[in-house]
């Protein structure tokens, strides 16, 4: 009888305690908190990067991109884990983001601010480096050499940091503008600036000079980015007049091409080729070792009549990119030699654009080397004539320093020799371009398709 009730009596507390676990059920443990858009992009970002980066293998796995604000700043972050042997720094200065539009733009050549370049020319004197023919300050007539006096009423022009800051939002800030320019001939003139829409002109300058009985022909090409179409039939027209004229040496002035696009470095290298390089290698591009497939070698196809014996190009520290490139690439097949103010930026490396959500991301995917198999050049190149950039003439004029010195290497055999001025006004170049880098790209962009393809597969 006592086991009965023991028994009735558990039965009902099983009954009890089973309706009460039905009426009141634990909660289950809460799950993890699902990734926000922000996160899911930069994890995006980070796959992308881990899978192309040319220096892949050295970003640590504890790395971790969703502590940065945006793509551009995880890219910015990478570029410490690129040791390069023989190099004690880090080699990578230019792995970066954009927003896609923004690329776009300025991939094509589509600008929006007063249409001009500055740069010091000595610690006080600020001068217009180039002028875009369609932008505000080329519809005004603002030219090469133009010192700046005042902007927006401020005289206070030098390298301070204030002074910095201040110019470099008033002239590229796309804002209005007021500025007081003093032309070469001492007269002074003020204009009232408004920023367009208007699209750049890479190829600045074509001119064909007769001197010690030769021909020489001299061109400014200032980005290997813009409208492409325009661009090669710009190179077309140019070397047709030159090999009309006659012309068989050669000045090319790269020292504010922060590069572009490798199909219009190929396009310029095939018509500065000599007739001898034609089907020998241009260069050759490299992958890290999960895309070695994509390695490729191309191969000079000549255009043009020009056959040149010797080329001098004209650098400075803003020459990056696909313009070193076109240098590197020529070096093993004619003569070249190299003017200029500073070494040149020192970029062998390049990237295409990787699409994630908005953005592209530009991490620093592959290298180029020239026939000779030359192309670490991480320090830049150094110029065998080291003068000034002539920022007190206008383009093509041969008391400009850069190009008398190529000039007088052309026609005489040796170059311009160096002064005391020379040597502080480079100094002065050399700390002016740390405060106020030329508002350029440094890219070498692969626009062929096809990684970028096989990655969003």
């Amino acid at each position: 009888m006592k086991r009965i009730v023991l028994l009735s009596l558990m039965a009902g507390w099983v009954l009890v305690a089973c309706q009460k676990k039905v009426e009141d059920p634990e909660p289950n443990p809460p799950g993890p908190t699902p990734p926000t858009a922000d996160q899911l992009l930069k994890d995006s970002v980070m796959l992308f990067t881990r899978d192309i980066y040319l220096w892949y293998n050295q970003i640590p796995a504890s790395f971790n991109g969703r502590n940065y604000a945006d793509p551009d700043k995880i890219m910015e972050a990478i570029r410490p884990y690129s040791r390069e042997s023989g190099f004690t720094n880090p080699v990578d200065r230019w792995s970066f983001a954009v927003k896609q539009a923004d690329w776009d733009n300025a991939s094509s050549g589509i600008a929006a601010d007063l249409g001009m370049g500055i740069f010091f020319r000595s610690n006080n004197d600020l001068r217009v480096t180039y002028v875009e023919k369609d932008g505000a300050a080329g519809k005004a007539g603002v030219q090469r050499s133009w010192r700046l006096l005042k902007i927006n009423g401020n005289s206070s022009i030098n390298t301070s940091d204030a002074s910095i800051n201040f110019i470099v939002d008033a002239i590229y800030g796309g804002k209005a503008a007021t500025i007081e320019f003093q032309k070469p001939d001492g007269t002074i003139q003020e204009i009232a600036l408004n920023p367009s829409t208007y699209q750049e002109y890479p190829l600045a300058l074509d001119s064909v000079y007769t001197n010690g009985g030769k021909k020489i022909g001299y061109i400014v090409l200032n980005s290997f980015l813009g409208d492409q179409a325009q661009i090669r039939s710009a190179m077309a027209s140019t070397f047709a007049d030159f090999g009309t004229q006659g012309v068989n040496e050669l000045i090319v002035d790269l020292r504010y091409n922060g590069g572009g696009f490798v199909s219009l470095w190929e396009e310029m290298g095939n018509y500065l080729a000599p007739t001898s390089a034609n089907s020998k290698t241009m260069y050759r591009q490299s992958y890290n070792n999960k895309y070695s497939d994509y390695d490729t070698t191309v191969f000079f196809n000549k255009k043009g009549t020009v056959n040149p014996s010797k080329i001098v190009f004209i650098i400075s520290q803003n020459t990056a990119s696909a313009s070193e490139g076109l240098i590197n690439s020529l070096t093993p097949h004619t003569e070249v030699k190299i003017v200029g103010p500073s070494p040149s930026n020192g970029k062998p490396v390049g990237y295409f654009p990787i699409p994630v959500g908005s953005w592209y991301i530009l991490p620093v995917s592959f290298r180029t080397v020239n026939s000779a198999n030359q192309g670490n050049f991480f320090n830049g190149f150094i110029p065998e004539s080291q003068v000034p950039d002539g920022l007190d003439k206008p383009w093509g004029d041969l008391t400009e320093d850069c190009l008398a010195s190529a000039m007088k290497y052309l026609t005489t055999g040796s170059f311009r020799a160096a002064t005391n001025e020379s040597s502080r006004l480079s100094a002065d170049f050399l700390e002016s371009y740390k405060r106020l880098p030329l508002k350029k790209m440094k890219v070498l962009v692969e626009d062929r398709r096809n990684l970028s393809e096989r990655l969003k597969n």
